[in-house]
């Protein structure tokens, strides 16, 4: 029995944060998970600035409901699902993802907590569990599934060397130069084909 395990932003929305830098003009909030291996770090990075600039939770969901998942994704995702199960595990925050879930079709995620003050500011996080997508990855194992796992961040790479098969999905070129033994795929057919593959 196979569980196919994706990452949320990049691979079937927008990055939020990317999002958000754009529509408030604060370049700095661009980095991801690509771009810093630490998310301890790259949060309380992106704290501070909302802090800086007097911005909370509010401001970042207004932003979280004008985007769309990426062109093809639902389509991708409801096929996949009809093949097998398929569970989101994201580094993202269940307060910025129940909008774009409705606009998957409402699949399962699993995601992390913000610690917001009754003021709306953001003032810290609470992971689900340690190594959140490495550690459900195994927990799925240990209940007798084989996993497959996609996506396209330092953040995923831990999930996907774990599973039965693993895929990158539109990273950037410097992983895909120092991890070649996984596929790297732009397209989703080209992913759906590959995690069907798989499971044979």
């Amino acid at each position: 029995m196979y569980i196919t395990c994706l990452d949320l932003e990049g691979v079937l929305v927008p990055e939020i944060w990317i999002a958000f830098a754009e529509a408030t003009g604060i370049p700095e909030l661009k980095k991801t998970t690509r771009d810093e291996p630490d998310y301890d770090k790259l949060m309380n990075y992106r704290i501070e600035i909302l802090k800086e600039h007097g911005l909370g939770l509010k401001e970042i969901q207004e932003t979280i409901a004008k985007i769309d998942p990426l062109p093809g994704a639902k389509e991708f995702l409801d096929k996949l699902r009809a093949h097998g199960q398929t569970i989101i595990i994201s580094d993202t925050f269940s307060q910025f993802a129940g909008p774009l879930m409705e606009k998957l079709g409402m699949p399962t995620i699993f995601c992390n907590e913000l610690i917001v003050g009754a003021d709306g500011e953001i003032t810290g996080y609470k992971m689900r569990c340690e190594k959140s997508k490495l550690t459900t990855v195994k927990a799925l194992q240990s209940c007798g599934f084989e996993t497959i796992a996609s996506g396209d961040s330092f953040n995923d790479l831990a999930m996907i060397q774990a599973s039965k098969a693993g895929f990158l999905f539109r990273t950037t070129e410097a992983i895909k130069k120092d991890y070649p033994q996984y596929p790297a795929f732009e397209e989703y057919d080209d992913l759906y084909n590959a995690i069907i593959n798989a499971q044979k």
